[in-house]
């Protein structure tokens, strides 16, 4: 882990996802839509530090929970 790099990793379910395009909208740095289906793509698994909390926003505003953190120990 990078120690500019927020502690923590950005997983994708993209069987759950809807397609809503919330994370993407909100937080274009770190996810995209597929362009065949428009499910999540994780750009960055591990962003930077600054991003971190945008990150958590985005997965938390998921509506299918397709999004999730995994804490790095």
């Amino acid at each position: 882990m990078s120690g500019n790099a927020a502690p923590f990793r950005l997983v994708a379910n993209p069987r759950r996802c809807c397609g809503a395009g919330r994370c993407a909208g909100l937080a274009p740095e770190l996810f995209e839509q597929s362009l065949s289906d428009g499910t999540v793509i994780v750009r960055v698994a591990q962003p930077p530090a600054e991003l971190a909390s945008l990150a958590r926003e985005a997965v938390a505003l998921c509506p299918t929970r397709a999004l999730a953190i995994v804490e790095l120990v």
